[in-house]
């Protein structure tokens, strides 16, 4: 391996492809404005904390319209998405209006959207936010989960992937 070092102008590239060298999950983090719409985005920096206290922990860009959305709601739902749900994956990365146009999914603790058919579900109150470079770093409370034997949906090296079976 050829150690790198930040002192060029390319660095910020190398740096995010060494990053991607770790497979993630993808998610959904979905809530409810102050207004009751739903809002939701796709999320591969999700991970667990603790199991006691039940805490997850995932980041969001300074960068998006939607943060002040998601700092200030009471609650929210990470939803992990299954290997068949690419589709839904790049609906909520993109850049377009409703999200949930024609898209069924229930309704969580405060009414946040939990989607179908998703490997596992986590509703989570927005309990704790740090600032963190260019994101912000959310830990939170899970009050409520669920899951499905299903396979989960991987993103590695820029692409999505599929478990080997």
């Amino acid at each position: 391996m050829t150690q790198q070092t930040f002192s060029d102008e390319d660095a910020a590239r190398r740096f995010r492809n060494a990053l991607g060298m770790f497979a993630t999950g993808i998610t959904v983090v979905t809530a409810r404005t102050p207004a009751g719409e739903p809002i939701g985005l796709t999320v591969n920096s999700f991970n667990s904390v603790s199991l006691d206290p039940p805490l997850i922990v995932w980041s969001l860009s300074n960068d998006l319209p939607s943060r002040p959305l998601f700092e200030a709601c009471e609650y929210y739902a990470i939803n992990v998405l299954a290997e068949d749900q690419i589709e839904l994956s790049q609906r909520f990365a993109s850049r377009a209006g409703d999200r949930f146009s024609g898209l069924e999914y229930e309704q969580g603790v405060g009414g946040v959207p939990l989607l179908e058919g998703c490997c596992a579900r986590f509703e989570c109150r927005n309990t704790v936010r740090h600032a963190g470079g260019d994101h912000v770093v959310f830990i939170s409370e899970v009050i409520g989960f669920d899951r499905e034997e299903r396979l989960p949906l991987l993103y590695f090296s820029g692409t999505y992937r599929r478990l080997a079976g």
